[in-house]
């Protein structure tokens, strides 16, 4: 299936949650089976040439796509949350919001030492929750073997906040 019938399956909504933003919906995509099959192929591509030990994401969205990679991988799944939705002992990393800051959690014995670990989510924005992400890896002794999106919104430059990581994604706005 062409990139383009998947992209044409993305929903703009605009001012949401807020005025003045136009949200990528993807529930359109994730109700397709056959495009999202094609998606996930596509993204598969990607990771198996990371060559990662597991696969991470943050919620919810980066569940949805990295859980069906590593399923399909044979690998994984490592889920970095929000502050309190872990019932084990913890590491956090704080980072910054347009209007303030917001955390995210990862089980301490989430990430061994030197396991390539890639990222995945549904959507590069501003590159702050990613960012996080990685720092979390990172402090656990793990290394980013990159960072993987459905879609990039490359007019808020987040792949700057990811310098130094490949960054890999499907559709660029």
């Amino acid at each position: 299936m062409p990139i383009d019938r998947i992209e044409s399956l993305i929903r703009d909504v605009p001012d949401f949650p807020k005025p003045g933003i136009v949200f990528k919906d993807i529930t359109p995509l994730l109700r397709d089976a056959e495009a999202l099959a094609s998606c996930l192929d596509l993204m598969q591509e990607i990771a198996e040439d990371a060559r990662p030990d597991v696969i991470a994401g943050p919620e919810s969205r980066g569940f949805i796509f990295g859980t069906s990679l590593a399923v399909r991988m044979g690998l994984g799944f490592v889920p970095i949350r929000k502050p309190g939705k872990l019932p084990w002992k913890t590491r956090s990393a704080t980072y910054e919001l347009e209007y303030g800051t917001d955390v995210l959690e990862i089980h301490q014995d989430a990430v061994g030492s030197g396991h390539r670990v890639l990222l995945v989510d549904d959507l590069l924005a501003t590159g702050g929750t990613m960012r996080a992400c990685g720092e979390l890896v990172t402090d656990l002794g793990g290394d980013v073997a990159g960072c993987l999106f459905l879609i990039e919104l490359a007019f808020l430059k987040g792949r700057e906040k990811l310098a130094g990581h490949r960054v890999d994604s499907l559709i660029t706005y």
